[in-house]
Protein backbone atom coordinates (compact mmCIF):
# COMPACT_ATOMS: atom_id res chain seq x y z
CA UNK A 1 0.00 0.00 0.00
CA UNK A 2 1.47 3.33 -1.02
CA UNK A 3 2.22 5.91 1.65
CA UNK A 4 0.10 9.04 2.02
CA UNK A 5 3.01 11.29 1.00
CA UNK A 6 3.37 9.29 -2.23
CA UNK A 7 -0.38 9.37 -2.82
CA UNK A 8 -0.57 13.13 -2.36
CA UNK A 9 2.38 13.67 -4.72
CA UNK A 10 1.16 11.38 -7.50
CA UNK A 11 -2.49 12.40 -7.28
CA UNK A 12 -1.66 16.08 -7.71
CA UNK A 13 1.03 15.58 -10.36
CA UNK A 14 -1.10 16.80 -13.25
CA UNK A 15 -2.12 20.02 -11.48
CA UNK A 16 1.46 20.53 -10.30
CA UNK A 17 2.77 20.28 -13.86
CA UNK A 18 0.10 22.67 -15.11
CA UNK A 19 1.12 25.27 -12.53
CA UNK A 20 4.83 24.87 -13.25
CA UNK A 21 4.41 25.13 -17.02
CA UNK A 22 2.03 28.10 -17.06
CA UNK A 23 2.78 30.68 -19.76
CA UNK A 24 3.63 33.33 -17.17
CA UNK A 25 6.05 31.13 -15.20
CA UNK A 26 7.67 29.83 -18.38
CA UNK A 27 8.16 33.39 -19.62
CA UNK A 28 9.47 34.54 -16.24
CA UNK A 29 11.95 31.68 -15.96
CA UNK A 30 12.92 32.12 -19.61
CA UNK A 31 13.99 35.70 -18.96
CA UNK A 32 11.34 37.06 -21.32
CA UNK A 33 9.67 39.29 -18.70
CA UNK A 34 11.09 42.27 -16.85
CA UNK A 35 11.83 42.56 -13.15
CA UNK A 36 8.48 44.31 -12.69
CA UNK A 37 6.68 41.03 -13.45
CA UNK A 38 8.84 39.26 -10.87
CA UNK A 39 8.03 41.98 -8.31
CA UNK A 40 4.31 41.69 -9.06
CA UNK A 41 4.49 37.92 -8.57
CA UNK A 42 6.30 38.47 -5.26
CA UNK A 43 3.48 40.80 -4.15
CA UNK A 44 0.92 38.07 -4.83
CA UNK A 45 2.95 35.62 -2.78
CA UNK A 46 2.79 38.02 0.17
CA UNK A 47 -1.01 37.66 0.36
CA UNK A 48 -0.85 33.87 0.23
CA UNK A 49 1.81 33.59 2.94
CA UNK A 50 0.10 36.15 5.11
CA UNK A 51 -2.92 33.81 5.04
CA UNK A 52 -0.74 30.75 5.68
CA UNK A 53 1.13 32.23 8.62
CA UNK A 54 -1.46 34.48 10.30
CA UNK A 55 -3.00 31.55 12.22
CA UNK A 56 0.23 29.64 12.80
CA UNK A 57 0.32 30.23 16.57
CA UNK A 58 -3.18 28.85 17.04
CA UNK A 59 -2.62 25.93 14.66
CA UNK A 60 0.59 24.90 16.44
CA UNK A 61 -1.48 23.10 19.08
CA UNK A 62 -3.79 21.40 16.57
CA UNK A 63 -3.33 17.59 16.47
CA UNK A 64 -3.40 17.47 12.65
CA UNK A 65 -1.79 20.74 11.52
CA UNK A 66 0.42 21.30 14.58
CA UNK A 67 3.39 19.11 13.57
CA UNK A 68 3.71 21.06 10.31
CA UNK A 69 4.01 24.48 11.94
CA UNK A 70 7.77 24.92 11.72
CA UNK A 71 9.12 28.47 12.20
CA UNK A 72 12.12 27.72 9.97
CA UNK A 73 9.67 27.54 7.06
CA UNK A 74 8.00 30.91 7.65
CA UNK A 75 8.38 33.17 4.62
CA UNK A 76 6.53 36.39 5.40
CA UNK A 77 9.49 38.31 6.85
CA UNK A 78 11.68 37.29 3.88
CA UNK A 79 8.96 38.33 1.43
CA UNK A 80 8.75 41.73 3.10
CA UNK A 81 12.52 42.16 2.78
CA UNK A 82 12.28 41.28 -0.92
CA UNK A 83 9.40 43.69 -1.48
CA UNK A 84 11.27 46.50 0.23
CA UNK A 85 14.16 45.83 -2.16
CA UNK A 86 11.95 45.50 -5.25
CA UNK A 87 9.41 48.24 -4.56
CA UNK A 88 11.17 50.50 -2.05
CA UNK A 89 10.46 51.23 1.64
CA UNK A 90 6.92 52.32 0.85
CA UNK A 91 6.04 48.95 -0.75
CA UNK A 92 2.92 48.41 1.39
CA UNK A 93 1.13 51.44 -0.06
CA UNK A 94 1.10 49.95 -3.56
CA UNK A 95 0.38 46.38 -2.54
CA UNK A 96 -2.68 44.97 -4.33
CA UNK A 97 -3.96 41.43 -4.70
CA UNK A 98 -5.30 40.17 -8.00
CA UNK A 99 -8.82 38.68 -7.72
CA UNK A 100 -7.29 35.22 -8.26
CA UNK A 101 -4.87 35.88 -5.39
CA UNK A 102 -7.71 37.05 -3.15
CA UNK A 103 -9.56 33.78 -3.87
CA UNK A 104 -6.43 31.72 -3.13
CA UNK A 105 -5.66 33.53 0.13
CA UNK A 106 -9.32 33.35 1.21
CA UNK A 107 -9.35 29.57 0.74
CA UNK A 108 -6.11 29.17 2.71
CA UNK A 109 -7.58 31.29 5.52
CA UNK A 110 -10.83 29.34 5.47
CA UNK A 111 -8.96 26.05 5.87
CA UNK A 112 -6.74 27.50 8.61
CA UNK A 113 -9.81 28.59 10.55
CA UNK A 114 -12.21 25.71 9.89
CA UNK A 115 -10.39 22.66 8.54
CA UNK A 116 -6.79 22.12 9.72
CA UNK A 117 -6.37 18.99 7.55
CA UNK A 118 -7.16 21.11 4.50
CA UNK A 119 -4.65 23.67 5.72
CA UNK A 120 -2.00 20.92 5.64
CA UNK A 121 -2.70 20.46 1.90
CA UNK A 122 -1.95 24.14 1.27
CA UNK A 123 1.07 24.04 3.57
CA UNK A 124 2.48 21.09 1.63
CA UNK A 125 1.95 22.55 -1.84
CA UNK A 126 3.55 25.86 -0.92
CA UNK A 127 6.48 25.14 1.37
CA UNK A 128 7.70 21.92 -0.20
CA UNK A 129 7.41 23.61 -3.57
CA UNK A 130 9.51 26.53 -2.32
CA UNK A 131 12.19 24.17 -1.07
CA UNK A 132 12.24 22.34 -4.41
CA UNK A 133 11.20 24.20 -7.56
CA UNK A 134 11.57 27.55 -5.82
CA UNK A 135 15.34 27.13 -6.00
CA UNK A 136 15.14 27.14 -9.80
CA UNK A 137 13.25 30.45 -9.66
CA UNK A 138 15.90 31.90 -7.33
CA UNK A 139 18.73 30.84 -9.63
CA UNK A 140 17.02 32.29 -12.71
CA UNK A 141 16.14 35.53 -10.91
CA UNK A 142 19.74 36.01 -9.80
CA UNK A 143 21.01 35.48 -13.33
CA UNK A 144 18.26 37.40 -15.17
CA UNK A 145 18.01 40.50 -12.98
CA UNK A 146 21.37 40.49 -11.26
CA UNK A 147 20.28 39.92 -7.67
CA UNK A 148 23.09 39.02 -5.28
CA UNK A 149 23.28 35.27 -4.73
CA UNK A 150 20.79 34.42 -1.97
CA UNK A 151 20.57 38.15 -1.27
CA UNK A 152 18.08 41.02 -1.46
CA UNK A 153 15.24 40.29 -3.86
CA UNK A 154 15.43 36.50 -3.57
CA UNK A 155 15.41 36.01 0.20
CA UNK A 156 12.00 34.35 -0.06
CA UNK A 157 13.74 31.33 -1.61
CA UNK A 158 16.51 31.15 1.00
CA UNK A 159 15.74 28.93 4.00
CA UNK A 160 18.49 29.90 6.40
CA UNK A 161 17.07 27.71 9.17
CA UNK A 162 17.18 24.55 7.04
CA UNK A 163 20.74 23.30 6.64
CA UNK A 164 19.80 20.12 4.78
CA UNK A 165 16.73 20.54 2.54
CA UNK A 166 16.75 16.89 1.41
CA UNK A 167 16.62 15.63 5.00
CA UNK A 168 13.97 18.22 5.88
CA UNK A 169 11.75 17.11 2.98
CA UNK A 170 12.19 13.49 4.05
CA UNK A 171 11.07 14.37 7.58
CA UNK A 172 8.16 16.37 6.16
CA UNK A 173 6.97 13.37 4.13
CA UNK A 174 7.13 11.25 7.29
CA UNK A 175 4.86 13.82 8.97
CA UNK A 176 2.42 13.45 6.07
CA UNK A 177 2.49 9.68 6.40
CA UNK A 178 1.70 10.04 10.11
CA UNK A 179 -1.26 12.42 9.66
CA UNK A 180 -3.98 11.26 12.09
CA UNK A 181 -6.80 11.02 9.55
CA UNK A 182 -9.17 8.36 8.27
CA UNK A 183 -8.99 7.21 4.65
CA UNK A 184 -11.90 9.39 3.53
CA UNK A 185 -10.35 12.44 5.17
CA UNK A 186 -7.04 11.68 3.43
CA UNK A 187 -8.87 11.67 0.10
CA UNK A 188 -10.32 15.08 0.98
CA UNK A 189 -6.80 16.34 1.75
CA UNK A 190 -5.62 15.09 -1.65
CA UNK A 191 -8.56 16.90 -3.25
CA UNK A 192 -7.60 20.11 -1.45
CA UNK A 193 -4.02 19.68 -2.62
CA UNK A 194 -5.27 19.59 -6.22
CA UNK A 195 -7.38 22.65 -5.50
CA UNK A 196 -4.33 24.48 -4.15
CA UNK A 197 -2.42 23.90 -7.38
CA UNK A 198 -5.44 25.04 -9.39
CA UNK A 199 -5.72 28.24 -7.33
CA UNK A 200 -2.02 28.82 -7.88
CA UNK A 201 -2.42 28.30 -11.64
CA UNK A 202 -5.24 30.87 -11.68
CA UNK A 203 -2.86 33.42 -10.15
CA UNK A 204 -0.31 32.64 -12.88
CA UNK A 205 -3.03 33.03 -15.51
CA UNK A 206 -4.01 36.45 -14.14
CA UNK A 207 -0.35 37.53 -14.03
CA UNK A 208 0.02 36.34 -17.62
CA UNK A 209 -2.84 38.63 -18.63
CA UNK A 210 -1.23 41.53 -16.80
CA UNK A 211 2.16 40.86 -18.41
CA UNK A 212 1.42 39.61 -21.93
CA UNK A 213 4.39 38.67 -24.06
CA UNK A 214 4.69 40.98 -27.02
CA UNK A 215 4.43 39.08 -30.28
Amino acid sequence: MESFSTLIRTASHEQHTEAETSTFMSALLGGRLGVDAYARYTEQLWFVYEALEADADRLASDPVAGPFIRPELFRLAALEQDLAHLRGPDWRSGLTALPATQAYAARVRECAEQWPAGYVAHHYTRYLGDLSGGQIIRDRAERTWGFAKKGEGVRFYVFEGIANPAAFKRDYRELLDAVPAEELEKQRIVGECKRAFTLNTEVFRALGEEFPLSA
